[in-house]
């Protein structure tokens, strides 16, 4: 591969990543279904499995969840740098916007309008994700097996204060268990 083609390939990492990042209001899971869209549904960067993988690692991982994903999928893409790369068209959008709200926040923040603005976007944002968990449900669920973990982690995650991390390495265990006493190979 020549020297253009893996910058043409690292800018469009970059390039994908900076307008998801621009356009992710409300946090890490408010990501997720324009991460499926993007790196799943048209560049194919990733499958619904391997995003899905990358989202619970990103969840237990130290750091910021989009910033954990952009990482690992621009790594499977580009190697070390495409993790790089990724990383930094994720964050780009956010440090500019970030920059400029900080000189401007102060005086407006207590606006009547401003305020109702944000509570307008934080239920579209709620919306979002509930899109985005409903669809990754129906291709996560999908026998007896994964039905249980399931109901298992959502009432743990509702009634007990556990790190996330207990969740996803208590899932994996009773994953590979609950399959091998199916008596099929892991």
């Amino acid at each position: 591969m020549n020297e253009k083609s893996k910058f043409q390939e690292l800018w469009e990492l970059f390039w994908t990543f900076a307008k998801m990042g621009v356009m992710t209001f409300g946090g890490g899971m408010a990501m997720l279904p324009i991460l499926q869209r993007e790196v799943v549904d048209n560049k194919h960067w990733a499958t619904e499995e391997e995003l899905t993988d990358y989202y619970a690692i990103g969840q237990c991982t130290p750091g910021i969840i989009a910033v954990n994903t952009a990482t690992f999928i621009g790594q499977k893409y580009g190697g070390w740098a495409g993790g790089v790369t990724a990383t930094l068209g994720v964050v780009f959008p956010s440090v500019v916007i970030i920059s400029i709200l900080a000189g401007l926040i102060s005086n407006f923040a207590d606006l009547h309008w401003v305020k109702n603005a944000f509570a307008g976007i934080q239920v579209c944002v709620c919306v979002l994700i509930f899109n985005a968990v409903w669809k990754l449900l129906k291709k996560s669920v999908v026998d007896k097996r994964t039905a249980v973990i399931f109901g298992v982690v959502l009432l743990g995650g509702l009634f007990l204060k556990v790190s996330p991390v207990w969740f996803v390495v208590g899932a994996a265990l009773a994953g590979v268990i609950l399959k091998n006493l199916e008596g099929k190979p892991a």
